[in-house]
């Protein structure tokens, strides 16, 4: 069994290179230069199916050089290769999380191999919990912004040595979310014929995890403009950024998170025997588990791959980066 490698690899241009040309050495030419990147979150591995099956390359991660092993439940582990429509795409069957014990920088080893690969689109899905009042579970929300919780406290991507062959060492990101891509997904769901009244725009926020939020975590980020919360995503969408990626993000809300204060020990005491002192809190139904996240995955997750067929296959994938994110 090979051995790890150490963070400092990850560092250095020469081990993105070998891993692209691994993969490449084993795809037929149509799939060499991939034009569209997926990351499939919880339970929403079935978007590997829009692919053509006939067209299909799969890659273990466990065979793959320098990559992390997923070890989610829901998350398969497996970089797929194929064609969507007329469109060579690559998806990732799993993610890899911060909560798994791997290294940040680790994380998002794979959002630059697409780059090197090709990918100029990288659209990134989620299981996610409802911080907005107005959502239900089953609906969509599509990324418009995002908060990120463990980058307030230095856990960022780019943190370390710049590799100036992807980025700019201060890359902005007020404009993370394709604007254009987002009014494509948009149609896209209605030529789905996904119920206009379960798509949302919002900003998602990212918690490190693996523990969920507490009710007062979930105020907080609420009163900040949140309006999901989940242990993904934003550090894939940093390092796309700064590599000149278009981004589309998209969350299925699995959950409602619980807000309330809950139960006052005080007024439990105080009313003693009083009948419904100790009663269970409407809220405190409404505790978040992996498992119901990806039984929630079930009620949308095909109208979900539907969404990103139809929008890979009537994008553009080439259109100019600098004119797509301008303010």
């Amino acid at each position: 069994m090979a051995h790890a490698p150490s963070n400092a690899a990850f560092y250095a241009l020469e081990t993105y290179q070998e891993t692209t040309a691994f993969l490449r050495q084993r795809l037929p030419a149509a799939l060499q230069c991939p034009q569209f990147g997926i990351v499939c979150g919880s339970g929403l591995g079935g978007l590997v199916d829009e692919l053509d099956p006939a067209t299909t390359v799969t890659f273990d991660y466990k065979d793959i050089p320098h990559f992390a092993v997923s070890t989610v439940q829901g998350h398969k582990g497996q970089l797929v290769f194929g064609m969507l429509g007329d469109k060579p795409t690559v998806c990732m069957v799993g993610r890899h999380h911060m909560y798994e014990g791997h290294a940040l920088i680790r994380t998002v080893f794979p959002i630059r191999v697409m780059k090197l690969l090709g990918v100029s689109v990288l659209i990134v899905s989620n299981a996610a919990g409802g911080l907005n009042r107005a959502f239900r579970v089953g609906d969509i929300m599509i990324l418009a912004d995002h908060i990120n919780v463990p980058g307030m406290g230095g856990a960022n991507p780019l943190v370390g040595p710049n590799l100036t062959a992807f980025g700019p060492r201060f890359p902005p990101v007020s404009h993370a979310y394709d604007f254009d891509l987002r009014i494509a997904a948009v149609k896209a769901a209605r030529a789905a014929g996904i119920d206009p009244g379960v798509v949302h725009e919002g900003v998602y926020c990212m918690v490190q995890g693996p523990s969920y939020e507490t009710r007062a975590e979930a105020r907080w980020l609420l009163s900040m403009g949140g309006d999901a919360v989940g242990m993904s995503t934003v550090p894939e969408v940093i390092i796309a950024k700064h590599a000149g990626m278009r981004v589309l993000g998209v969350s299925l809300i699995t959950n409602v998170v619980a807000v309330g204060r809950g139960r006052s020990a005080i007024a439990a005491a105080i009313d003693g025997a009083v009948e419904g002192a100790h009663a269970v809190q409407d809220d405190e139904l409404l505790l978040a588990t992996h498992e119901e996240v990806l039984a929630s995955v079930q009620l949308r997750g095909r109208e979900i791959q539907a969404l990103v067929r139809h929008l890979v296959v009537n994008c553009e994938a080439q259109k100019d980066v600098a004119a797509a994110t301008a303010p």
